[in-house]
């Protein structure tokens, strides 16, 4: 059994040095709807979006990933962006799906948009943390990674740390470690909740509304079936991802978070007792940054 168990290692190795995926719009994401009215352009690195009173747009990755780090450069719908969300996220399929998100609450001329943080494990969601950006990202581009490995989700904006969803599956709180996961970016309609609750409509005169894309990256693990749960997990010097630099963030980096929380945080699910009527989810009583 120890040798089956070994070779079976070995060769999750080998094939790892295969598993690593640079990307393109081009040669790595498919429109999944809402292709006629947009765009890729500049050999594949750039992709713009386009919302109207017609159609959305979006696009998601061809291949599935299990853990690694994705970024985009994204530039946002200046204006009057009131009603309209932008996102860019990870997802697996189904109603037991794993999901982790950015999303880009637009508003209207002269306040900010909501960046809106979430992840969903095993189709359960509810995990929604909000933020004020500090740069006016409608003016130029800027980057938005999602690091995601054995140890923990880090949300990044700019090489800054904004949030941290640690695994702490021994306790019992589901992480998403076993279901492969596509890129998915986008933008749409949803002035029924986006702007104050659904309160402030899009503005159709301001159409068409146009988010830009740039440098997609997915420097990831490529899945090739339930093998890659181990292969993509293993702590090997190509899978540098789980290596133990990247379990737990660096004291700079968790001093990097606190700023931004601290400053920019506008709300997080961990402090909305009412809505959970007081049995907040276990994760909210646990040390986060360890």
């Amino acid at each position: 059994m120890e040798t089956l168990q070994v070779m079976f290692i070995a060769l999750a190795v080998i094939a790892f040095s295969q598993n690593v995926v640079l990307a393109n719009f081009y040669k790595s994401t498919v429109f999944n709807w809402g292709a006629h009215h947009s765009s890729i352009s500049s050999n594949g690195n750039d992709l713009q979006l386009v919302l109207d009173r017609v159609s959305g747009s979006g696009i998601q990755s061809k291949k599935q990933f299990l853990f690694g780090s994705t970024e985009m450069l994204i530039k946002l719908v200046p204006g009057n962006s009131a009603g309209t969300v932008t996102a860019y996220y990870l997802s697996s399929t189904g109603s037991m799906h794993d999901e982790i998100d950015f999303e880009f609450l637009g508003n209207v001329s002269g306040q900010p948009y909501i960046i809106h943080t979430n992840i969903y494990t095993r189709g359960n969601g509810s995990r929604e943390q909000q933020f004020y950006p500090w740069f006016d990202p409608t003016a130029d581009f800027h980057n938005y990674t999602i690091h995601w490995n054995p140890s923990q989700i880090v949300w990044f904006i700019d090489g800054l740390p904004i949030r941290v969803f640690p695994n702490y599956e021994s306790m019992g709180i589901p992480y998403p470690n076993k279901q492969a996961m596509k890129v998915y970016s986008s933008i749409w309609n949803a002035d029924n909740w986006a702007t104050r609750g659904g309160l402030v409509k899009i503005d159709w005169s301001g159409a068409p509304f146009t988010a830009g894309f740039r440098r997609f990256r997915a420097r990831a693990c490529k899945w090739n079936g339930p093998i890659s749960i181990v292969q993509c997990a293993l702590t090997s010097t190509t899978n540098w991802w789980s290596s133990p630099t990247y379990s737990k963030l660096s004291y700079s980096q968790m001093g990097q978070m606190k700023w931004v929380r601290d400053n920019y945080m506008i709300y997080d699910y961990c402090k909305d007792a009412q809505r959970f009527n007081g049995q907040l989810p276990q994760e909210c009583f646990i040390q986060s940054f360890q």
